[in-house]
């Protein structure tokens, strides 16, 4: 089931925020960035609990950083340098972090009001990218469906563009499944599936080289107490994990499991990398409800194409021909133990 209440205006217009509900897990969506803004799960003890960072306020969202909740393009992630080329063509992009282009560019996807459908089960946000947007090329056609259906919220992604161009579409939630005003992730164990990862150099820019993880902090294939590894001297650089994982695939890529709570969360994706970040960026700030936010108060798992991927020919290509069509798709399943 689907409604709709109010949620300020934008533009001169109203912006509705959309819940979709299914049994004790409900979902709150908004047309802006076509985001998540929030995730009521039950915890074990049957307590609603809002387990995703998020703002009071359509200003917040557009004018914040951190990207809470949005749907994240044309390209998620970074593109060294600001530009790639496709058969020897050059473009180049808005550099919106430093020398490189991050997230889309100066106003990616989750900065714009997508167009929206309201289903039994579901939602259907939909724009039009238009040809050279940030640099890109081509008219892309962008779809995001999310479906809440026995307590699973799946995200669909799906584009066409009539030019060759690149496209990697990705989420950019901040769970905290301790509830989202309660701090630090620390106390959360997480599981990866994925022996290895992308090492980067400068600007946080892959090499091109595909590591092991294993004897690294990185390995998290049999699971890890955030606390054990938040401030360890190898992740300085990043504040914590701010990592790219190639993942095993053949089934689940992760799980995070909050033992006060006993919430838990799997993660499944058709994509082959998935960036995990431990929030060691976030800067203090107002949240929704009062709550406060600040280093290490969410997590997210960015399951998306590699970073950088259009510049290193030994990476899975995010290039979408001119009338092919991207499919994508990650679940999210919550339960309790």
């Amino acid at each position: 089931m689907v409604t709709t209440r109010p949620f300020g205006t934008l533009e001169g217009r109203p912006l509705p925020l959309l819940t979709l509900s299914d049994g004790a897990i409900s979902v709150e969506l908004l047309p802006l960035g076509a985001a998540v803004r929030s995730i009521w799960v039950p915890d074990r003890h049957g307590i609603p609990t809002d387990v995703c960072l998020g703002y009071d306020t359509p200003e917040e969202y557009r004018l914040q950083d951190a990207c809470f909740g949005g749907t994240l393009g044309r390209c998620a992630n970074r593109i060294g340098g600001a530009r790639f080329s496709i058969d020897r063509r050059e473009y180049r992009l808005t550099a919106n972090e430093g020398p490189n282009t991050l997230h889309g560019g100066g106003e990616g996807f989750h900065k714009k009001l997508w167009h929206f459908a309201c289903h039994d089960r579901s939602v259907v946000f939909s724009r039009v990218s238009p040809n050279g947007e940030e640099g890109f090329p081509g008219t892309l056609q962008a779809e995001v469906a999310y479906t809440l259906q026995n307590g699973v919220l799946t995200v669909d992604y799906r584009a066409v563009c009539d030019r060759d161009t690149v496209v990697n579409l990705s989420n950019h939630t901040y769970f905290n499944l301790a509830g989202h005003g309660s701090g630090s992730v620390a106390d959360h164990f997480v599981t990866i599936r994925a022996g290895r990862y992308t090492p980067c150099g400068s600007g946080n820019v892959p090499t091109g080289e595909l590591a092991s993880v294993a004897d690294t902090v990185l390995d998290l294939r049999q699971g890890a107490l955030l606390v054990e590894r938040l401030d360890d001297p190898r992740l300085s650089a990043t504040r914590g994990y701010d990592h790219n994982y190639a993942l095993d695939g053949g089934g689940p890529a992760a799980e995070v499991c909050c033992p006060a709570t006993g919430i838990a969360m799997e993660v499944t994706t058709t994509l082959e990398g998935m960036q995990f970040y431990t929030a060691g960026f976030l800067t203090d700030r107002p949240g929704k409800d009062g709550a406060r936010y600040g280093r290490a108060g969410g997590l997210c798992l960015e399951t998306q194409r590699f970073p950088d991927a259009v510049n290193h020919p030994g990476f899975p290509s995010p290039v979408l021909r001119a009338g092919e069509t991207y499919q994508e798709t990650t679940a999210w399943r919550f339960f309790t133990k």
